[in-house]
């Protein structure tokens, strides 16, 4: 069961509204990541790909890091974390580093959509280590939803079974899915129950922060690199926008509600926000593209997209509704 034992009807009400927004504000970071990178290529063209993808990382952490603790001083609440906020923070911080740098750099060789959809993974990875963990089997809604999703994914990504293989970009975001898994896994953890949700937050973007100024650092193919995205009014609206809505938002709700139910329930409850990374680039990139002056298309509704989505979200709805057991 999760951290806090069973919720009530009205609290287990709000976590999943909580974490349907914290979706929408993430759904918004797909298209928003790919104009950033399309940007980065206009004014920094032929920099290569990992100095790209930290620089979309890096300055949304550092800000977020600078402006929560700016909150939290304004509230009068101080900068005072505890042992098991640190500890968690670190943790659930290198997860989701590690899972952020492989999502980004694959979005480089992949559409938003499919790389919303299949950073799902995690939706079966979760339930599969669970029952690992545990020797309890999770019963047949689980193993069928599983096999839905594998089906939907293999549509989505276009998987080729004579050749057994995926490209860079479907790679990096399947294994960035497990990264995100061990996210998930630990902010459930029961002894950090007690953990103050912006404390926490605030430690975990603190860790990403680093590790992203150290990847750009490393990656940097000039000193005025940095500089020169800095000039450009477009990459600051959108790094503003990933920073508030994407980031803060969608992370401060993410470690508030999730721990009010269960991994397996927060795993399928994250599987909507490709839906919302779909919806929304079938219009904004041609909205980024003018503001930008980047070369940004539009997605379309292809029948990969409807099958393999609706695969997925089909299996996941299913398992949601059945509310998985106590194996959790």
């Amino acid at each position: 069961m999760s951290s806090l034992g069973t919720p009530s009807s009205r609290v287990r009400s709000q976590a999943i509204l909580g974490l349907l927004l914290a979706n929408l504000c993430w759904g918004l970071s797909f298209p928003l990541i790919k104009a950033l990178l399309l940007l980065h290529e206009r004014i920094l063209p032929g920099t290569n790909a990992w100095f790209a993808t930290a620089m979309v990382l890096a300055p949304r952490f550092v800000l977020a890091t600078a402006l929560l603790a700016l909150w939290g001083l304004l509230r009068g609440r101080g900068l005072g974390v505890t042992r098991g906020e640190w500890v968690q923070g670190v943790v659930i911080g290198l997860f989701a580093s590690g899972g952020m740098i492989l999502q980004s750099d694959g979005l480089q060789f992949t559409a938003a959509s499919t790389s919303a959809f299949l950073t799902q993974l995690y939706a079966i990875l979760i339930p599969v280590y669970l029952a690992w963990r545990t020797g309890r089997n999770p019963g047949g809604v689980v193993w069928m939803s599983g096999l839905l999703v594998l089906v939907g994914v293999g549509v989505l990504g276009r998987f080729d079974v004579s050749q057994l293989s995926l490209g860079r970009g479907e790679w990096e975001t399947l294994l960035s899915s497990v990264f995100f898994m061990g996210q998930i896994l630990w902010l459930e953890k029961k002894e950090y129950a007690a953990n103050r949700p912006d404390r926490l937050t605030l430690v975990m973007f603190g860790t990403e922060s680093v590790v992203f100024i150290a990847l750009a650092v490393a990656a940097a193919p000039a000193s005025g690199s940095v500089l020169a995205l800095a000039a450009s009014v477009p990459w600051w609206t959108f790094t503003l926008l990933l920073t508030v809505v994407c980031t803060i938002g969608a992370y401060v709700l993410m470690n508030t509600w999730q721990p009010k139910i269960t991994a397996t329930e927060a795993g399928l409850l994250y599987c909507v926000e490709p839906i919302f990374g779909a919806i929304m680039a079938l219009f904004l990139p041609a909205w980024f593209s003018v503001w930008a002056a980047i070369s940004y298309a539009n997605e379309t509704a292809t029948w990969t997209l409807l099958v393999g989505g609706g695969l997925i979200t089909v299996a996941n709805v299913w398992m949601q509704l059945k509310r998985p057991g106590p194996a959790n």
